[in-house]
């Protein structure tokens, strides 16, 4: 039996990335905490392992006070906000569930002294959220995306004084309903790159822009 290495929470966990995230920690013996819109029989719910499901959409602070009440305090070792949404939406809902859903959900872990001491965390963005020196918008994905980066900025430090090591992290262009099948990388690919980056985390990396490979990617 492999030794529970500790507790990982992974908000946004039913397809995609966030699926293949709790798989690839479960299978090393993690105790997986996913998160769903939904919970109903699935892929989800088949994956082996400790895995157990809890009830969120990002936008419902019902359900957010509940997934904090469930986890003891200094109780998650890991966090990975991975929910998102991309096509098909409007700029409000990009704006809600990108930008503001994350600090909202990862602020409320902090408060409420629900992560370990030296805890990863980390928020799923993406390199089109970069503007790398680029004025005017980069389109409503890539502006939520951007508002992401730069709240986390901001709150970088007290995040810091508060015991965490945190970072955003792109997944990469990934092959999954999101990223379509033109992407250039797998999912299973990604995840083990995250995984070995959030591994070796230390307190100096804490406030950075990852890529899954580990580069550093410019704001």
């Amino acid at each position: 039996m492999i030794e529970d290495p500790g507790h990982i929470l992974i908000v946004g966990a039913s397809r995609g990335i966030g699926l293949e995230l709790v798989r690839q920690y479960a299978a090393e013996g993690w105790t997986v905490h996913a998160t769903t819109r939904a919970i109903r029989p699935g892929p989800l719910s088949e994956v082996a392992g400790a895995v157990q499901m809890h009830l969120l959409d990002v936008r419902n602070r019902e359900q957010l006070d509940q997934l904090v009440a469930a986890f003891p305090e200094r109780g998650l070792d890991v966090v990975i906000h991975n929910a998102g949404i991309y096509r098909g939406f409007t700029r409000e809902e990009l704006m809600e569930v990108n930008a503001e859903a994350p600090i909202v959900v990862a602020q409320a872990l902090i408060d409420a002294e629900r992560l370990s001491p030296n805890a990863r965390l980390v928020l799923i963005t993406s390199g089109m959220g970069s503007r790398r020196g680029r004025t005017g918008s980069l389109g409503d994905y890539g502006d939520s995306k951007a508002a992401l980066n730069d709240e986390f900025r901001l709150r970088a430090r007290a995040w810091q004084l508060a015991g965490v090591i945190g970072i955003v992290m792109h997944p990469g262009w990934v092959r999954t309903d999101m990223g379509g099948s033109g992407a250039t990388l797998a999912v299973e690919d990604s995840v083990a790159g995250m995984k070995q980056v959030i591994a070796g985390l230390a307190t100096g990396d804490h406030g950075r822009f990852f890529n899954w490979d580990g580069s550093e990617q410019p704001w």
